[in-house]
């Protein structure tokens, strides 16, 4: 059965993975929703919001080579977190609230800080290698 992009279906969770959900589609095809296309919020975990054998709408975004589809399920129908989840505690939510996490800026400073001292060991080690072995 050949699967046109933009087509609406209905599909079941096969399996679940860290950047996306293996969706089996009708006439035997699968399919992979990634997580950025799961839902509109930020999604940390691909298990707040789907479980193995959960039935889904995706549409279909793409066909790959391989015979899988590119999925989302954002754009077949909104998607809300499984009951129980708490989906507030994601690390984005508190840097943009300002709770207290460091700035890009100082976030950069201090792996520059890091690295300058680890080049500086590592060179020093080096030339009292180098020393030794005159």
């Amino acid at each position: 059965m050949a699967v046109e992009s933009g087509a609406i279906l209905d599909g079941t969770v096969e399996k679940l993975l860290n950047y996306g959900v293996i969706v089996s589609l009708p006439g035997g095809e699968s399919g992979l929703i990634h997580i950025s296309e799961i839902a509109n919020e930020y999604v940390r975990d691909v298990s707040d919001y789907f479980r193995e054998g959960d039935a889904v709408k995706v549409k279909v975004l793409a066909s790959k080579a391989e015979g899988r589809y590119e999925l989302s399920a954002k754009q077949a129908e909104p998607r809300a977190p499984l009951e129980g989840v708490d989906i507030s505690a994601d690390p984005g939510a508190a840097r943009q609230q300002g709770g207290g996490a460091e700035s890009f800026e100082d976030k950069l400073s201090d792996f520059m800080k890091r690295s300058s001292q680890r080049l500086n060991e590592l060179r020093r080690s080096r030339d009292n290698r180098r020393r030794k072995g005159r």
